[in-house]
């Protein structure tokens, strides 16, 4: 056993054993005589040793056996301490630390030190500091305990935190890239469910009711937002609140003044509606910030932020808008709309929210309610009737004027604010999305073109490229037409592929729809998308498998136009440098 820290408590050790045999004259004697009065003194257990040694059993073994059995019953016995509440149990447990605390370097001895530290509330610092000097005792130290340590430590809790962080993006960037799972969809899992997650309940209990770890991780996840502009950061800030809310950890969620608001929400998402009760509520919290607490329009903002929640608003003014066309009513006229597109506002500016540090609510253009809306719910209609007129019995002259007068190009109004408003931006995406789910062919080619000039280039944010993606490939067969290959391709995709994510989901479309393209079409696609080196190895990776699938599945004829092509191998555009991703 590790001798370290036992004389400091009375007990004999290495440097008491090495000093009797380096100064004795009978070295087995001395070992004897250490052994007797060091060993185990209950007479009724020296006698077994004898019996012990005749059946082959070490003396080490049998020691071994007994601590753990003594250190077990202890660390039990501590723990029902612990549980108890007042002067007496704090008394103890200080007096059981001071006489323990020299054994924390013994190894087999740790585990009772450890005990008693978890059941202490407040561990004085001259304890800390030897935990946290050593890095084999800092890595044995229980979560209760570490706490204690990084509430003054913030650059130790940021290494603690920085990896489960990585972790947590990665894996949302899995589910939205991942070429060979259709099932696992972005948006599928409930709220409840995605807070279950690994990382999110880990940082839950690293946090425990500490305020400021709380405090703390917010920091880093509003530092990462800003640096990144990862968006996952904002799901994250909202699902550890709710996380902290199903555990009722009141000493967070009662100072979080974000928290009511969170749960309002969290709760309209998990519904899939939002009732005029909860829109009251909702308003409610908006409207109760206070002058002088303009700073927690920051964190609202973030949580409004969060795909999801951009993704129940923006839904959720869909079906306003289709109730709203079916009673012929006006967007202007309905308060739970106006709501949701303030939110989804606000969530759309966050980013610039915290980097310039002026909270303050955007204000609502009314003109996305007055003009944009309406010039969309046209186009909406146009679609109903275009569906309708496919029902009614042939007529070829009036079926002919019907797609005529509801297919041309969109309301010049759609069009402008879709170039100059998020909120705009991010409602037509929806529109198209919804288009692209019923397979309106007629809908969808009107509308997809004119997301590329999406304000701040939002139709190119990988959620929605995620679900535009999985929604092409159930109609792989559409693909096959030239028409709707110029509008997917050239008018859509083509002005974003300068950004690396973009060619990642074109990648993971080509992977299922390939088979059903133009063979002129798809080489020209394949060299398009052919990764530079400022790419990362995911792309590259994908890229090659993509290649080798086409092959494999392609016919000679296909594979022989696949193959490099020398003059566009030569042409002067090789050598000038891919754009760099945003």
């Amino acid at each position: 056993m590790q001798g370290t820290g036992l004389e400091e408590v009375g007990i004999a050790g290495q440097a008491y054993l090495r000093d009797a045999l380096t100064s004795c004259t009978d070295p087995l004697q001395a070992i004897e005589e250490f052994q007797r009065e060091n060993g185990i003194s209950l007479p009724s257990l020296r006698q077994m040793l004898p019996l012990l040694d005749l059946h082959g059993v070490p003396r080490l073994e049998f020691h071994t056996s007994v601590l753990e059995e003594l250190r077990e019953k202890l660390i039990s016995q501590i723990k029902e301490i612990g549980q108890k509440e007042g002067r007496e149990r704090d008394r103890k447990l200080k007096e059981l630390l001071v006489r323990s605390f020299p054994l924390v370097k013994v190894k087999q001895l740790r585990p009772v030190v450890m005990a008693i530290l978890r059941c202490t509330n407040h561990i004085e610092d001259k304890y800390l500091k030897v935990l946290v000097r050593d890095r084999d005792l800092y890595n044995d130290t229980d979560t209760e305990v570490k706490r204690q340590i990084w509430r003054d430590n913030q650059s130790l809790f940021g290494d603690e935190v920085s990896p489960l962080l990585t972790q947590y993006i990665r894996e949302k960037e899995t589910i939205l890239f991942d070429h060979t799972n259709l099932t696992n969809l972005f948006f599928n899992p409930s709220p409840k469910v995605r807070r279950q997650g690994e990382v999110v309940q880990k940082l839950a209990h690293m946090i425990g009711s500490s305020v400021k770890l709380y405090d703390m991780v917010l920091q880093f996840l509003r530092t990462l937002f800003l640096r990144t502009h990862n968006v996952h950061y904002c799901t994250l800030r909202a699902e550890l609140l709710m996380a902290l809310h199903d555990l009722e950890v009141q000493d967070i969620i009662s100072v979080d003044p974000c928290h009511k608001f969170t749960w309002c929400l969290d709760a309209c998402i998990r519904e899939r509606n939002v009732d005029i009760k909860r829109s009251r509520e909702l308003q409610g919290f908006l409207d109760s910030v206070k002058r002088g607490q303009e700073q927690v329009l920051g964190d609202l903002s973030m949580i409004l932020c969060d795909p999801y929640a951009i993704n129940f608003l923006a839904t959720s003014a869909m079906k306003i808008l289709q109730h709203l066309i079916n009673n012929e009513a006006l967007p202007r006229d309905n308060t739970i709309l106006t709501l949701l597109l303030r939110m989804l506002a606000l969530g759309l500016s966050a980013w610039v929210m915290i980097d310039s540090q002026e909270f303050k609510e955007p204000k609502l253009d009314s003109q996305v309610v007055t003009k944009f809306m309406p010039a969309l719910m046209s186009l909406m209609v146009d679609d109903q009737v275009r569906t309708l007129n496919s029902k009614m019995p042939p007529d070829e002259r009036e079926s002919a004027i019907t797609i005529i007068e509801h297919s041309g190009p969109i309301p010049d109004a759609v069009q402008a604010y879709i170039q100059e408003s998020s909120v705009a931006s991010i409602i037509a995406i929806y529109y198209t999305l919804h288009t692209a789910k019923i397979k309106d062919r007629v809908g969808l080619m009107r509308i997809l073109g004119s997301l590329s000039n999406c304000d701040k280039n939002r139709a190119f944010e990988d959620p929605f490229l995620h679900s535009l993606v999985s929604l092409f490939i159930q109609q792989a067969d559409e693909f096959s037409a030239e028409d709707f290959c110029t509008v997917v391709f050239d008018e859509f995709f083509y002005p974003g592929l300068a950004r690396e994510n973009v060619i990642r989901h074109v990648l993971k479309l080509l992977w299922y729809i390939h088979p059903k393209l133009p063979v002129s079409r798809l080489n020209t696609l394949v060299k398009m998308l052919q990764p530079s080196y400022q790419h990362n190895e995911a792309a590259h990776s994908l890229y090659d498998l993509l290649r080798e699938k086409i092959d494999n599945d392609a016919e000679p004829s296909l594979s022989s136009a696949l193959s490099p092509d020398p003059d566009y191998l030569d042409s002067p555009l090789m050598s000038v440098p891919t754009p760099a991703p945003l």
